[in-house]
């Protein structure tokens, strides 16, 4: 037993060092801050409403599930600033939308249907969407210049 817990934490920190050592690939999507903010915002209420929505299948409230995936549907994708979806790559946008719809369907279905493991495939599935998007894509911020001739600074902040 001890020997299997010492080759288990061996192989997870040598894991680690190689994860450490790997170069990212990820797309970089550049925002200025204010973009970034943004997104990062949205992507905390995906996780925070996911957690809430967790929470009320455990104690099988069906009605609290529609109330917490409701928001995070199309109604809070088009309050997305313009010039923001204007610079997103397009299969990032697709993810996303699709990402909006599932907590749509989500809502209607918990209402309609009132099946807690229906709704917990749902909920997986459209977690799929958001591991492939952190898979795919890291953020970098290049703050806009402040005075003519300034050159941007890159700040290398990532999710």
């Amino acid at each position: 037993m001890k020997k299997t817990f010492a080759l288990s934490l061996s192989f997870i920190a040598i894991t680690a060092t190689v994860s450490a050592h790997e170069v990212d690939k990820r797309q970089v999507l550049s925002f200025t801050e204010i973009q970034r903010n943004h997104v990062l915002t949205e992507m905390r209420a995906f996780l925070t409403g996911t957690q809430n929505i967790l929470d009320a299948l455990l104690r099988e409230d069906m009605a609290a599930v529609a109330r917490y995936a409701r928001p995070l549907g199309m109604g809070m994708a088009h309050k997305a600033e313009d010039d923001l979806k204007a610079q997103l790559p397009k299969e990032f946008m697709q993810l996303g939308m699709s990402v909006h719809k599932d907590f749509d369907q989500i809502a209607m279905d918990a209402e309609s249907l009132k099946d807690s493991k229906h709704t917990l495939r749902q909920l997986s599935e459209s977690m799929k969407k958001c591991n492939a998007c952190h898979a795919g894509y890291q953020i970098r911020v290049t703050e806009q210049p402040d005075e003519p001739g300034a050159h941007p600074s890159p700040m290398h902040h990532q999710h």
